[in-house]
């Protein structure tokens, strides 16, 4: 039996008196891609920012590697191997290239690894390597985008949530932005990626989960979502 990396069960996430996620239950198989998709306003977001400890659930549980994630603080969210790349980047534009990676690995655990893990974002994103003394904050849009995924694997994240990656960059920056979280997964780096474009992301996801209103109202594997007659006529026109 394949065994979850990151499960779900029964949970509720309100904000004040508004409910965003009612009942949600899935699970994510270690080395998959699995992708979250749905609407703006779905709760696909809310779903990040709690497994992340950012947001707390009314109800339900959550499990990482069998381990309850309900209590734990954002920073011990990912010293247990969560990271969590945000819709907007969140970098420190200020900062250099160099310096937003830095911040990355800068829970104590992760020092030792440092050279390792940058040496490795390098690899993965050449042209932050060329970049390295320069502003974050100067970059273009889709650097922006490779910098927030490489300050995020700095940590050695045994899982990678990814919040609209492709959202905003250039068709051509778009398919370089799947073909990376491909690899990404080839080196076994498990991935939880929200996404609109669906038709994209559900070409390299293993499992897909549908959001409506905060419920999920369809799972399957990627591609029988993708040959999926009510997937396409729901998403595909508008989104992908």
């Amino acid at each position: 039996m394949e065994k979850h990396l990151l499960e779900l069960k029964g949970v509720d996430v309100r904000y004040g008196d508004v409910q965003a996620v009612w009942d949600v239950s899935f699970h994510v198989t270690g080395g998959t891609i699995v992708a979250l998709l749905g609407a703006n306003g779905a709760g696909k977001t809310t779903l990040l920012r709690t497994i992340s400890g950012i947001l707390r659930p009314n109800k339900g549980e959550m499990l990482f590697l069998g381990k309850p994630l309900m209590k734990l603080k954002p920073q011990d969210v990912v010293d247990i191997g969560i990271s969590h790349v945000p819709e907007g980047r969140r970098l420190f534009t200020r900062l250099s290239v160099l310096e937003n990676l830095e911040l990355g690995a800068y829970p104590r655990k992760f020092r030792p690894f440092f050279e390792e893990s940058l040496d490795r974002a390098y690899k993965l994103f050449p042209i932050l390597k060329e970049r390295s003394h320069q502003k974050a904050g100067l970059l273009s849009g889709g650097e922006q985008q490779m910098l927030a995924i490489a300050r995020a694997i700095m940590a050695r994240p045994a899982l990678l949530m990814l919040d609209e990656p492709s959202l905003g960059l250039s068709p051509l920056l778009v398919k370089t932005m799947f073909e990376l979280i491909k690899t990404l997964n080839d080196q076994k780096v498990t991935i939880l990626l929200v996404e609109q474009n669906i038709h994209q992301a559900l070409k390299i996801a293993h499992d897909g989960f549908v959001l409506k209103t905060g419920k999920i109202v369809m799972s399957g594997k990627g591609n029988e979502l993708l040959a999926n007659p009510e997937i396409q006529k729901a998403y595909m026109g508008t989104l992908g």
